[in-house]
C-alpha cells in the first residue's frame, strides 16, 4: 500500500496487491544504495552550538557541529544486500557496534555482550507500545473500486489503546486512505470482514477523518481483517512469523503502527539477566506513527514537520528518573522512540512530568539532551530524522564513521538488522 502525504510517500506492504496491481514507492531515490551527495548545495543549515557545561538535571551533549551541515551530509553508501529483509532466529543472536560517545572510537561485540556494557543501577527505560494490525482494505459502496486505509490515531484525547477496546463507531479516527479514484467525504467503504468505514473528510496531508460501524469492538476487526504493517524497505509481504518477531517481548500496549526496533534484540532471559545484575527497568509508551516513514526532503531540515506521536509517561517511571537523577545514575534508553518520549517530557528542574503527552520534537544537531544518558538503536535510514537524533547524542561525524565501518564489516540494517549501543567508556 502507497499513501501520499503532503507530497511524499509512504508504503507499507501486505498480503494483497493494492489497487489491483503492485504498487511500490521508495521513500528517497534509494534506501538500497545512497550515493554522497559530492557537490555541497548553495542552501545550508547550521546547528546552534552546546556549550560545554553539563547543565543541572541535563546529560552532557558531544553534538556540537562545527561547521554548516547539508542534509545531503546524511547520506551513505549502502549496498542492497545489507538491509535486513527478515529477522533472525534467535532475537539476541545480532551483532553490536559500540560507539564511544565522548572518543568515537568503535567496538565490535555481539548482541549477547551488552548487559556486560550496563551497570547495576542504571535505569533502562524502554517502549511497550505494540503494534496493531492497522491497515484495513474494502470496497467503495456503488463503484466498486478497492479501498486501502492504515489507522493512524484516534480523533479524540482518548488513549488508542483505550479506543481500540471501545465500539467501534464511538469514536473518529485519523486515517490514511487509496482509492483509484481518491477518497473523498460521504464515500462509503464496505471494509473486507464486514464492517463499515465512512469518510467524513479530509484533514490535510493525506489524513482523513473516518468513522467505523462493526458489530464489534475496532480492536477486535483489526484481529481478524485487519494486516500488520511493515517498514517498506523490506519489500515483501507478512508472514506470519512477523506476527510475533516484529513486537518486543515486552509490548503490551496496542497502538503503534511500526515497531519500537531496538527492543526486538532483547529476550526474557536477557532482561531477567539485566536485573539481576541491578538494573533497573522502566517504561514509557509512544505510539509510532507513519511519520517515522517519512523522509526529510530537500537541503533544509528545519522545514521539516514531524507529525504528531502520543506518549505516556507512567509515574513509576517520573519517579524512577528522578531517583536516578539524584543518585546519578545513568538513564539509557532502549530505541530513539524512549529518547523522544524522555527528551520531551523532561521538565526545566530535571524531573520527568508523568501522564500523557503528545510530541513533535524534532532532534537534530545542536540539541541539548537533558534526559538521556546512553542509547540502544538500531541503524536507521539515510537522511532520516532519526538518524539525524543518534547524530545529534554522538555527533555526525562520528555516527557516519561508525556507519561506513558497519557497511565495512557487512552489519545489517534498519528494523531487523543489527545493533549499535552509545554511551560514555563503552569502546575501550
Amino acid at each position: 500500500m502507497t499513501m501520499a502525504r503532503g507530497g511524499s510517500s509512504i508504503a507499507f506492504h501486505s498480503n494483497r496487491q493494492p489497487l489491483d496491481r503492485a504498487v511500490r514507492v521508495r521513500q528517497r531515490p534509494s534506501p538500497k544504495v545512497v550515493a554522497p551527495d559530492r557537490d555541497r548545495p548553495a542552501h545550508l543549515t547550521a546547528a546552534p552550538l552546546v556549550p560545554d557545561e553539563h547543565l543541572p538535571g541535563r546529560a552532557p551533549t558531544t553534538a556540537r557541529p562545527t561547521r554548516l551541515v547539508a542534509l545531503s551530509d546524511y547520506d551513505y553508501p549502502l549496498p542492497e544486500g545489507l538491509i535486513a529483509r527478515h529477522p533472525l532466529d534467535r532475537r539476541d543472536a545480532s551483532r553490536l557496534l559500540v560507539l564511544d560517545r565522548r572518543s568515537g572510537a568503535r567496538g565490535h561485540r555481539r548482541f549477547t555482550d551488552w548487559p556486560g556494557l550496563l551497570r547495576a543501577g542504571d535505569l533502562l527505560v524502554l517502549n511497550d507500545a505494540r503494534v496493531i494490525p492497522a491497515r484495513l482494505f474494502g470496497r467503495k459502496r456503488g463503484s466498486g473500486g478497492r479501498v486501502e486505509l492504515l489507522l493512524v490515531r484516534p480523533d479524540a484525547e482518548t488513549a488508542t489503546d483505550a479506543a481500540l477496546q471501545g465500539p467501534a463507531g464511538a469514536l473518529t479516527w485519523v486515517c490514511l486512505g487509496q482509492a483509484s479514484k481518491g477518497l473523498k467525504a460521504g464515500v462509503v467503504v464496505e471494509l473486507d470482514g464486514g464492517a463499515e468505514a465512512s469518510i467524513l473528510d479530509s484533514m490535510g496531508e493525506g489524513e482523513l477523518r473516518v468513522r467505523f460501524a462493526a458489530p464489534e469492538s475496532l480492536g477486535a476487526l483489526l484481529e481478524h481483517a485487519g494486516t500488520l504493517p511493515l517498514p517498506p524497505y523490506l519489500e515483501r509481504e507478512p508472514e506470519d512469523a512477523d506476527r510475533t518477531r516484529y513486537q518486543t517481548v515486552y509490548a503490551r500496549v496496542a497502538g503503534s503502527v511500526a515497531a519500537p526496533t531496538a527492543g526486538l534484540h532483547l529476550t526474557e532471559a536477557m532482561l531477567a539477566d539485566l536485573e539481576r545484575r541491578g538494573v533497573e527497568r522502566a517504561f514509557v509508551t509512544l505510539d509510532v506513527g507513519p511519520g517515522t516513514f517519512l523522509p526529510v526532503r530537500g537541503e533544509d531540515e528545519s522545514q521539516h514537520r514531524m507529525h504528531p506521536e502520543r506518549y505516556q509517561v507512567p509515574p513509576a517511571t517520573a519517579s524512577a528518573f528522578t531517583r536516578a537523577r539524584r543518585d546519578r545514575r545513568r538513564v539509557v534508553a532502549v530505541g530513539t522512540t524512549v529518547v523522544r518520549t524522555l527528551e520531551s517530557a523532561v521538565q526545566p528542574d530535571g524531573s520527568l512530568r508523568p501522564g500523557p503527552g503528545s510530541t513533535t520534537l524534532f532532534i537534530r544537531p545542536g540539541h541539548r539532551f537533558a534526559a538521556v544518558d546512553a542509547l540502544l538503536t538500531n541503524f536507521h535510514l539515510p537522511r532520516s530524522t532519526l538518524l539525524m537524533l543518534v547524530s545529534a547524542f554522538a555527533g555526525r561525524d562520528p555516527v557516519l564513521a561508525a556507519y561506513r565501518e558497519a557497511v565495512e564489516q557487512h552489519y545489517r540494517f534498519f528494523s531487523y538488522g543489527d545493533a549499535m549501543f552509545i554511551a560514555e567508556g563503552v569502546a575501550g
